[in-house]
């Protein structure tokens, strides 16, 4: 890899990758070969392989054989010299873009449509290194804290949030749906292994082209049994999202540089604030009347991502109590406030990036607040109830919001590898 010519000096190695530039001076070439690691130089001094180079156009597919040699002004510092280049591919046509600009000259719609050749660009790459860091960074946390990895079926015979919103199928004849998260299963799954967790796609049909919804998502899902309240949850999700950043930070720190920008500091102790308080915060300082209402708006949001940065100096801030009104059925309510639930939303940097909270476990609790239909609907489910469930809860990170957050872009089309929206089914 190209990363590793440092480890490789005055010796003859072997690279592979594609041809990512080329500069011709009068007696001396310069080839800048791309892998999946970085970029090198590749000096040509030999006349007749100075001319056969000169005919690859960007892109080409290549093997080089040379010797790595100590170059201050090369891309980490060494250089390959003396090259014996192996053509593997030459593409059919130019690409749409031209790959060695820094910054991708294109509008984000075309940037999709060619998504293939696009994301080839280091610094479009470098968030998807960033976001694989970040899942590797989830499953490594929770696996140490004793979880267990699960997956769980993206056909469902039942809609788990509600009616709306899901994508529904012909299933042999059958009304089936694909599933708008594991949330019924990973609650399940408490009841056998007390702590599970889930990495994988959920479906929502979304019908909002926004730049924080898509209708395929990848959702970092995680439930865990006995606990005493939601802010048991709260502590395992602060772990977890420690543990993202620091995976980051050893396993995408090339990414990090190549973006410029710093990761977040997870605090020892996230700040709180129950959703009335916030309300009543926004209230006074904005003067608009939100108190009652049953869910904060976007712009309420980014105020309280404002107000927990300057006084909390913090990127997250929970959200707490959201009214019962507005969760699911499975939600528990606040033992003192009934109208008000044990459920709470991370903030991240002013968007809401985690919804969690305890969950109800008495199955008599179950048959209070579902209709006989629903009953039948989810027999499955309730049978988990009906043979006795510790007190639970967990969270759900939406990875791409996480992502967007982290490297600072504005629309999470820009860190998804094949955006599925209301107007986009390819590639």
């Amino acid at each position: 890899m190209t990363s590793d010519l440092a480890e490789h000096a005055g010796e003859r190695v072997a690279l592979a990758g594609w041809v990512h530039h080329q500069r011709h001076l009068a007696q001396v070439s310069f080839l800048l070969l791309r892998d999946a690691s970085g970029i090198a130089q590749v000096v040509i001094a030999e006349e007749a392989r100075r001319a056969s180079a000169a005919t690859l156009p960007a892109e080409s597919v290549v093997e080089i054989e040379g010797t790595v040699v100590a170059s201050p002004q090369a891309p980490g510092g060494f250089e390959v010299h003396d090259p014996a280049i192996t053509v593997l591919a030459t593409p059919a046509e130019a690409p749409p873009f031209e790959l060695r600009r820094p910054t991708l000259n294109a509008q984000l719609p075309s940037v999709l449509d060619h998504a293939a050749v696009a994301l080839r660009h280091p610094k479009l790459r470098a968030a998807f290194a960033i976001s694989a860091a970040s899942l590797a960074g989830f499953r490594s946390t929770l696996d140490a804290m004793g979880f267990t990895e699960i997956q769980t079926p993206k056909i469902v015979g039942a809609a788990t949030e509600s009616g709306a919103n899901v994508f529904g199928l012909d299933y042999f004849g059958r009304r089936a749906y694909l599933a708008q998260s594991p949330q019924l299963y990973k609650q399940m799954m408490v009841g056998v292994f007390e702590r599970v967790y889930e990495t994988g796609p959920v479906f929502r049909a979304e019908p909002h082209d926004t730049v924080r919804h898509l209708a395929e998502y990848v959702s970092l899902d995680a439930e865990l049994g006995f606990i005493r309240d939601h802010r048991d949850v709260e502590i395992v999700l602060r772990s977890v999202l420690a543990g993202m950043v620091e995976t980051i930070s050893e396993r995408a720190a090339a990414a990090v540089a190549q973006l410029g920008i710093e990761l977040p500091r997870v605090p020892a102790e996230i700040p709180r604030i129950h959703f009335h308080d916030a309300q009543l915060l926004i209230e006074a300082a904005t003067g608009e009347r939100v108190v009652g209402e049953p869910d904060l708006a976007p712009a309420h949001e980014r105020w309280l991502g404002e107000y927990a940065l300057a006084e909390h100096g913090s990127d997250f801030l929970f959200v707490e109590g959201y009214p019962m009104t507005k969760r699911p059925f499975y939600t528990h309510a606040q033992p003192d406030r009934p109208e008000f639930s044990n459920s709470f939303d991370l903030l991240f940097r002013g968007i809401e990036l985690v919804t969690g909270g305890q969950r109800l476990h008495h199955y008599d609790d179950y048959l209070s607040v579902l209709a006989e239909p629903a009953r039948v609907a989810l027999a499955g489910y309730l049978e988990a109830f009906r043979y006795g469930m510790p007190p639970h809860g967990g969270f759900a990170i939406g990875l791409e919001r996480w992502t967007a957050r982290v490297v600072g872009v504005p629309n999470l089309r820009q860190v998804t590898l094949f955006p599925r929206d209301v107007n986009r089914l390819s590639p």
